[in-house]
């Protein structure tokens, strides 16, 4: 375990009560470990690491330097943020098609509903895409892939969480790019792929028959070689960075951020999530917070009212996903516990 702080005594107490749950969770091998952090414009930074980054085939300790799969807050972190910016610059409008950036969309069939799909609708996941997809099984080629997914008649279905919606969002990146994502800049801190000896472990993969760490889980991402959806690694310092960077206003735009805190539905936002029953993010929220999750067990909070941003990064599916690791009590308790009065 190992500290780093920068904290008033106040929030050194509401750390202390909120790494509690985490610990236990390591404690009680629901999840092999953890790193938590919080930042608070008035009152500092804190972060603290937590059991092992690794358990098999080798045994390797977390520590507030591991790098991270933040999988889908690859979508926040990244994606978002880069199409508020070009929003705010006029190059995209969010209430056109994207086939102003991608002409080729189902472009066998001009009446496609897949052809009248906005960027706003895809940030807000509003969208008839399926919720799941399992586009890695159609091959590894990464250009097939992509014209596979612009191509396809999808199934349309009621609006529900989709990666393929950023997927198709991280399509147009490129294309105004004229880069694949691996070839773009992922920002101050972050990375596309990491050394697996500094990185936590995730899955004993069956489809790549290896343990992945360093390189993306999600496998639509891997067999892309990149997306919008996935694929994003960090470390505590870095997803803080990012965070204090919105609370403080030096992130984005006044009007991205505006953005990202105004609702498009009962719970999403343009890319992120806000407070609804049940939220992941506990009950205590205040109504300026926003936030998203990650499948390989990580999670961002960011409450404007507060100032304040809390991250936990933790490698909940490390040998394996098919196993009850609590992550939804764990994050609800340790988001619950920041906020408590």
């Amino acid at each position: 375990m190992k500290d780093t702080a920068s904290a008033s005594p106040e929030l050194a107490a509401v750390f202390e009560r909120a790494f509690a749950p985490l610990e236990k969770s390591v404690t009680d091998k629901r999840i092999p470990g953890g790193v938590l952090g919080i930042v608070d414009l008035k009152h500092g930074r804190m972060t603290r690491a937590t059991g092992s980054a690794q358990v098999v085939p080798i045994e390797r300790p977390m520590t507030v330097d591991t790098w991270f799969d933040l999988a889908s807050l690859t979508k926040v972190i990244f994606t978002t943020t880069r199409i508020l910016k070009l929003a705010d610059e006029g190059t995209i409008d969010l209430d056109a098609p994207l086939t102003t950036l991608l002409p080729d969309l189902r472009q066998y069939n001009a009446e496609a509903w897949e052809r009248k799909i906005t960027f706003r609708q895809c940030l807000g996941h509003q969208t008839p895409f399926p919720g799941v997809e399992p586009i890695y099984t159609y091959g590894r080629d990464p250009d097939l892939l992509r014209a596979f997914i612009l191509q396809r008649e999808w199934k349309a279905g009621p609006p529900v969480y989709s990666d393929i919606n950023f997927i198709l969002l991280g399509f147009a990146l490129e294309r105004l790019a004229k880069k694949t994502i691996r070839d773009l800049d992922p920002g101050r801190g972050f990375a596309w792929s990491t050394d697996p000896e500094n990185s936590a472990a995730t899955e004993d993969c069956a489809w790549r028959q290896r343990i992945l760490s360093g390189e993306a889980h999600d496998e639509n991402c891997s067999a892309l070689q990149g997306s919008g959806h996935a694929g994003l690694f960090g470390t505590v310092k870095s997803v803080l960075d990012f965070a204090e960077s919105l609370l403080d206003g030096t992130g984005a735009s006044g009007s991205a951020i505006a953005l990202m805190r105004a609702p498009l539905s009962n719970r999403r936002t343009h890319g992120w999530e806000h407070p609804y029953a049940d939220w992941w993010g506990g009950s205590l929220c205040s109504p300026g917070t926003i936030g998203h999750t990650g499948f390989t067990g990580t999670s961002l909070l960011i409450d404007f009212d507060k100032g304040r941003a809390v991250t936990l990064l933790t490698n909940r599916i490390h040998p394996t996903r098919h196993f009850d690791s609590g992550i939804l009590p764990l994050r609800q308790a340790v988001c619950n516990l920041v906020n408590q009065t």
